[in-house]
């Protein structure tokens, strides 16, 4: 299924009057309003191949029908999105779910819907039905040497498929880690993953980046051997310059201060990029935005901030990606809040006076300080958002153009009610 231009326009045309008067309302006093669109315009979020099925939990997965059976249909599943919001101009596949049988071809269905290739991912966190050894007791750490080599060969593997694709960079996220304490030799472990990751790394070309993804928890609840953004780092750090830490909102123990975090991997010229979603409890993988968008709203200032400090292009230096879990929602429908979610964090981010609040941090004004940023972030940018999408001509209002065309419904049609997405 694809969205004509001229329903797009006939939608906008019919809520023209009204976002024009939010508008010149959201508008008035914004300093720099050009520049603020352009980035707008320019910032966009790629797509997780396997966030366009039903999600699921450790007890149960609930179809909601027309889900993409192909690496074809998921291009299509992401092209809709782009089509509506054109935000999400990048699709971001798993290897071995998503491997190509025709790389030019599937590079050049890509193209026709206006995307490219973001981070390829590897996947040695579960077996796969031709693997010959097992990685229940870990993969890059295995202590069975025969056993990390197929996981690095796995990896290079994935290097390969995005250099035909067009990717530049991979995401090495390892499940890796122990259930019960004298399970694991730490130090070993540490050990072996990094010889294993330096092998990887030595297969990359020159403008590829690797990013070393880090978890708490889960699937191994005692130990993880990538467990925090401090071991990412220092993976990162011991492998060269073009190995970086990724951030995924999810993969802290509660509270954490990751806007601190970002800021400090930002300073140390180490942070990768991003995987968005939110959690109330851990790696609960919820929309963007669902249950903390203050969080968010202050990891984009630090982001802003950090990036403009450093002299980085905020649409291109740094790699933004989805990575959630959508089990009770249409999937489409949970990533076009995500994007907005993340629109609106970004927006607000770019409104904060950065001199007024460095000035008041430099003379320890802790109440100045709360109230520059809480002003940029109690001022409703939807409108802004909004103006954005329509000059890089997509919906107005996204969600009610795609429940107004049954997407959904148009989907199962073509592909039937009980379709499984690839991986999931």
């Amino acid at each position: 299924m694809q969205i004509d231009k001229y329903k797009i326009d006939e939608h906008n045309n019919s809520l023209l009057k009204e976002h024009k008067r939010r508008f010149e309302f959201a508008a008035e006093g914004v300093a720099g309003l050009d520049g603020i669109l352009k980035k707008l315009v320019d910032f966009q979020i790629a797509i997780p191949s396997w966030a366009l099925g039903t999600g699921g939990t450790r007890f149960g997965r609930f179809s909601g029908g027309g889900e993409p059976r192909t690496i074809e249909e998921k291009i299509e599943d992401v092209g809709l999105l782009h089509a509506l919001n054109k935000s999400g101009g990048a699709i971001s596949l798993h290897i071995p779910w998503d491997i190509p049988k025709d790389a030019k071809a599937i590079k050049a269905l890509a193209a026709q819907h206006g995307l490219r290739f973001d981070a390829v991912n590897s996947n040695t966190f579960q077996d796969q039905p031709d693997q010959k050894l097992s990685y229940k007791f870990g993969s890059l750490q295995h202590v069975d040497k025969a056993t990390r080599k197929q996981a690095i060969d796995h990896n290079i593997e994935v290097i390969k498929q995005g250099v035909e694709l067009g990717s530049d960079s991979i995401t090495v996220w390892l499940s890796d880690g122990s259930c019960f304490p004298g399970q694991l030799n730490f130090r070993k472990a540490f050990q072996r993953t990094l010889e294993s990751l330096h092998e990887i790394y030595a297969a990359l070309p020159d403008n590829f980046k690797m990013f070393v993804e880090y978890k708490a928890f889960e699937p191994n609840f005692y130990s993880m051997t990538v467990g925090d953004w401090g071991q990412s780092l220092l993976y990162a750090s011991k492998l060269g310059p073009k190995a970086y830490t990724l951030v995924d909102l999810g993969h802290h123990l509660p509270n954490a201060n990751i806007e601190q975090i970002v800021a400090l991997l930002l300073n140390e010229g180490k942070l990768g990029g991003f995987h968005f979603n939110d959690s109330k409890y851990g790696d609960d993988d919820l929309t963007v935005g669902s249950i903390n968008p203050y969080q968010l709203f202050l990891i984009f200032n630090e982001l802003v901030e950090g990036m403009d400090a450093r002299g980085m292009q905020h649409a291109t230096d740094l790699g933004w990606m989805i990575d959630a879990s959508h089990n009770v929602k249409d999937p489409l429908e949970d990533l076009l809040q995500s994007i907005e979610a993340i629109k609106i964090a970004y927006a607000q981010a770019l409104l904060v006076d950065t001199k007024a609040l460095q000035a008041a941090q430099e003379v320890s004004d802790v109440a100045k300080a709360q109230e520059i940023l809480q002003q940029a972030y109690r001022t409703d940018v939807r409108a802004l958002v909004a103006e954005a999408r329509l000059q890089a001509g997509a919906a107005l209002q996204p969600i009610q153009l795609y429940r107004q065309l049954k997407v959904r419904e148009n989907l199962i049609k073509e592909r039937g009610q009980k379709t499984v997405a690839t991986g999931l």
